[in-house]
């Protein structure tokens, strides 16, 4: 199976990927500030960048890509048909890094949630994990 777009076509296409702010992201981080929350973004200094910190309680939320993480068994993980060496590659690598990322925050006494980007979409399912991970221990 070909692609349909041409490569330059296809660049164009994956330019515009986002990795911060995307849509499932804020829909996390517009539930957590209707919830009373307050967090800061992209933190650098931790392992992995997480996406949402919380410092005081020494907690991390990472917002995943069912795609780009290799979520299990999801219909949005499905891997290209096309060009299937580079995708297992670079999808096998995130996961990789994710694992890594997730060993290195709990040596540091870390604790971290993976939000899954097709878990954004039942906001009550979303609202009760991020409530559950949030509370006090």
């Amino acid at each position: 199976m070909t692609d349909r777009f041409t490569r330059q076509e296809r660049s164009q296409i994956m330019s515009r990927v986002r990795n911060r702010n995307t849509v499932p992201e804020v829909r996390v981080r517009s539930l957590l500030h209707r919830m009373g929350y307050r967090f800061r973004l992209h933190r650098q200094g931790l392992p992995g960048s997480p996406d949402i910190v919380f410092p005081r309680h020494k907690k991390v939320i990472f917002v995943h890509g069912c795609f780009w993480h290799g979520h299990p068994d999801c219909k949005r993980s499905k891997r290209p048909t096309t060009n299937t060496e580079f995708w297992t590659t670079k999808i096998d690598r995130n996961i990789a890094r994710d694992i890594a990322v997730q060993n290195d925050l709990a040596v540091i006494g870390w604790s971290y949630l993976i939000v899954w980007q097709c878990e954004t979409l039942d906001v009550e399912q979303l609202d009760a994990r991020l409530r559950l991970f949030l509370a006090p221990e």
